[in-house]
């Protein structure tokens, strides 16, 4: 790496590390390009040789928050025990990993699901797979309650939708902000009964492939 390189890669990291600070303090609607720009000591026009724009800026803060998230998720997974009891205790878990996540960095986590392509672009592949690399924490636990893979990959998509909603209404200050413990307890409840409804349900497949 010459000089340049290493130079440009070094006030790249600080521009995303600025960034990061920016949304973490005053959400999205803070990342000012002429702030960040001042902030590490660059012109205006040399942040769009560091990063393509604004998008791909937000996406990169975006991947250092989902491997935050990730770390976090693994820690909560790893310590529940293994076997088909502690599958249920394992997604509640790694769902109460979520909503503490959320809550400590709010703006952040935010950010992932706010943030739309300018002029309707698609979010790059690099992107997206990081997104879906989260699922896992849930389609892990799941495989053991539900073996077949296309009902396991629908639910999965759909227990992380009931979760994510309980999470980000409970800490949406617009409506009715709800204390910790009665949201954890709440997300718990949630789980709890889908995971316990996977085991004593004959028939699953009748639940998700019914047709009218």
């Amino acid at each position: 790496m010459t000089p340049t390189e290493a130079r440009r890669e070094r006030l790249r990291a600080l521009l995303i590390e600025a960034a990061e600070r920016a949304i973490a303090d005053k959400g999205l609607a803070g990342l000012k390009a002429r702030e960040l720009a001042h902030e590490i000591g660059c012109s205006l026009g040399a942040i769009y040789n560091l990063v393509q724009d604004l998008d791909e800026l937000v996406l990169r803060v975006g991947s250092r928050t989902l491997s935050r998230l990730d770390d976090a998720l693994s820690e909560a997974a790893a310590r529940s025990p293994a076997g088909t009891d502690s599958a249920i205790s394992t997604l509640v878990a790694v769902a109460l990993a979520y909503s503490s996540f959320a809550r400590d960095n709010l703006n952040l986590w935010r950010t992932l699901f706010e943030h739309r392509m300018t002029g309707g672009g698609e979010v790059p592949e690099w992107a997206v797979a990081e997104q879906l690399q989260m699922f896992r924490h849930i389609t892990g636990p799941l495989e053991i309650l539900l073996p077949d893979a296309a009902e396991r990959n629908l639910l999965t998509r759909t227990l992380f939708s009931a979760v994510h909603g309980v999470v980000a209404i409970g800490l949406e200050d617009k409506l009715v902000a709800v204390p910790r413990r009665q949201l954890d307890q709440q997300i718990e409840i949630l789980v709890r009964l889908i995971g316990e409804g996977l085991l004593r349900t004959p028939n699953v497949k009748a639940l998700f492939f019914q047709r009218e």
